[in-house]
């Protein structure tokens, strides 16, 4: 009977000590400054977004919220960081559709595991990927594009920045769809990329519109489609895949927040309403809008979810693409 009650004493504690640590989670936190880990440059698309996020979490939570850049090795450098951190709430780090869904199917091992060792707590961004061509290119339409291509296999190729990329995996799930035959083109990041696709030694190329968008205004590229299933901000004059008579094919550049596995559910629950309550706020709207972005939020389950099915995506099309880590 003793090993009974000790049995029961101790799981009663267990539940009061939690219950205790969720009430100072959610009352107290937060109590000290609190770092956003960013796994690209200072400057970059992604960065400019937390920074701006974190702007608005300063003056929602009272504490002061700092991006801590640690870029390098396809992301793994910061996303490995952030994964291993104490799980209370004052590390956070950044995800983004690559360091989260493609990694782990190109990088083995992987010293992180995205469904594992992180806790998603909300989307920030989901930005539409555009299918933009040289002015060279005789087609009007993307069904144009697919008979031009059939009409003449392996003459056509794509940029993208780089094998195993995002443009990479979404033009090949175009071709395998669209059943064409066209030669993939690997640069060393997009911007190599762009500069070639301009100057006509490259013909296609799918991106995410903030890089494109200079291009597309200047007429120097023309754009054809977007890869999201229906039209979007801030280009809804451009029709879907589908629309434009291509396969329905639907990708975006997403990134989230997320904290190390076990942190406390009150906070999670805490960062995921600021969030929330941040992308409602029209300076917020306006400054991620001017730099291209698509600012959204999500609940953390749905933010898990994503993750699962796009990991489960560009798993396919990284095994049948036969692409591997450079």
């Amino acid at each position: 009977m003793s090993a009974i009650r000790n049995v029961f004493f101790l799981s009663m504690l267990f539940a009061a000590l939690l219950i205790r640590d969720n009430a100072l989670a959610q009352g107290d936190y937060p109590t000290k400054p609190i770092r956003i880990i960013v796994t690209v440059p200072a400057g970059a698309g992604s960065d400019i977004l937390a920074r701006t996020l974190a702007l608005k979490l300063t003056e929602a939570l009272g504490q002061q919220v700092v991006v801590d850049n640690r870029g390098g090795a396809s992301g793994i450098i910061g996303m490995e960081l952030g994964a291993r951190a104490a799980p209370d709430g004052y590390t956070l780090v950044q995800g983004t559709v690559s360091t989260l869904a493609i990694n782990p199917a190109m990088i083995n091992p992987l010293p992180y595991d995205p469904q594992r060792d992180l806790a998603p707590i909300s989307l920030m961004d989901d930005s539409v990927i555009v299918m933009v061509v040289h002015p060279s290119l005789p087609v009007a339409s993307v069904r144009e594009l697919i008979a031009l291509a059939k009409g003449r296999p392996g003459q056509i190729n794509y940029g993208s920045a780089g094998t195993g990329s995002v443009q990479h995996l979404v033009a090949h799930m175009f071709r395998s769809a669209a059943g064409i035959d066209i030669v993939h083109v690997p640069y060393k990041g997009a911007a190599p990329a762009f500069v070639d696709l301009v100057a006509g030694h490259v013909t296609l190329i799918f991106s995410g519109v903030i890089s494109a968008m200079p291009f597309i205004k200047s007429g120097k590229l023309h754009a054809l489609a977007v890869t999201s299933p229906r039209r979007v901000e801030p280009v809804m004059n451009l029709p879907t895949l589908k629309e434009a008579g291509g396969p329905d094919i639907h990708a975006s550049l997403w990134n989230g927040l997320l904290a190390p596995a076990r942190t406390p559910p009150a906070i999670i629950e805490r960062l995921h309403r600021e969030i929330a309550a941040a992308v409602r706020a029209p300076d917020y709207i306006a400054r991620i809008r001017a730099s291209g972005g698509t600012p959204v939020s999500s609940t953390p389950d749905a933010f898990a979810a994503l993750i699962k099915a796009d990991s489960a995506r560009y798993a396919k099309a990284v095994k049948d693409s036969g692409a591997r880590a450079e």
